[in-house]
């Protein structure tokens, strides 16, 4: 079997939370189309929490930012999308991007549609998906074992908690389980690990989507420190663990991360592990080196299979 890069694939999914989705995704906006993000609403911090606790709906600030890191073609609608209210008025602080996604949520049937309608305002190929259209939020019982509530107050745990859960319990959204189903390639990271990237994993239908998944699985982990001190405390073998006892199964073949992991206890996995830091943001990843080490690993899976 000849070595497969990404330009070979098909259908590319990406799983996770807004910076760190969005810079994977604009790091491989040119498979266009190809792409697919499939993206936590569990966010109540910022603008996006005021406008939940204000309107209700899901949280739309990481797909916002999603969208921002892909627009190609500067232009009077990305500046309004982009544009953020300052002074000390109702609307200081909100994202215009986020109140007009609010907006179009209420036009519009689905939120699907919302995104969809942004995205050709905005001439972005590839697909946003939100994990779910039913409002949510993240939960957890801490070490003690009491109720903890809400993004913000889980990042904020020094001890990791007993048990994540999301409330309430809601489906996802049927076209992140059909592009899940169709997928060569899932990737999952970076972000943040407890309030980026777990809940998506707390939906039970994407789960079994995943464990019936034949598409190789990547995580990308992150550059910069967690910033949950419960997170940070975690090894790279420690998340692969609580991911896949969530996903059911062991599925994810490759890991890429940068040079100051600690890779030592990583076996039966393909592991990239260079410098990958953005010139501009040392905690973001350089978009390029990061397509590189993707094909790296791919190449690295074809050559294994």
């Amino acid at each position: 079997m000849r070595n497969r890069t990404l330009a070979d694939l098909d259908r590319v999914v990406a799983l996770g939370g807004g910076h760190g989705l969005g810079r994977v995704m604009s790091s491989l906006s040119s498979l266009g189309s190809r792409l697919t993000g499939i993206v936590t609403t569990t966010d109540n911090g910022g603008s996006t929490g005021r406008i939940r606790r204000s309107e209700g709906g899901i949280a739309w600030g990481d797909t916002r930012n999603c969208l921002n890191q892909l627009i190609t073609e500067p232009s009077v609608a990305s500046a309004m999308f982009e544009y953020r209210f300052s002074g000390n008025g109702e609307l200081a602080g909100h994202n215009l991007g986020n109140l007009m996604l609010k907006s179009l949520d209420h036009l519009s049937v689905r939120p699907l549609e919302a995104i969809n309608l942004v995205r050709s305002l905005l001439k972005i190929d590839a697909a946003l998906i939100p994990m779910s259209e039913q409002p949510v939020d993240l939960m957890a019982h801490d070490h003690e074992g009491h109720q903890v509530y809400g993004e913000v107050n889980i990042d904020q745990l020094r001890h990791m908690p007993q048990e994540l859960m999301l409330s309430p319990p809601v489906s996802a959204t049927r076209e992140a389980i059909e592009a899940i189903a169709q997928a060569d390639l899932i990737l999952i990271g970076p972000g943040s690990f407890l309030t980026s990237l777990m809940p998506l994993l707390l939906l039970d239908d994407l789960t079994q989507a995943l464990r019936r998944s034949s598409a190789n699985m990547i995580y990308i982990g992150n550059l910069g420190r967690e910033l949950s001190i419960a997170a940070a405390a975690l090894t790279l073998k420690d998340k692969l663990a609580l991911m896949e006892e969530k996903i059911g199964r062991k599925i994810i073949d490759a890991v890429i991360v940068g040079p100051a992991v600690d890779t030592q206890d990583i076996h039966d996995r393909i592991v990239v592990k260079q410098a990958l830091e953005a010139s501009d943001i040392p905690y973001r990843h350089d978009r390029q080196l990061l397509r590189q080490a993707l094909d790296q690993a791919l190449v690295a899976l074809s050559a294994r299979s």
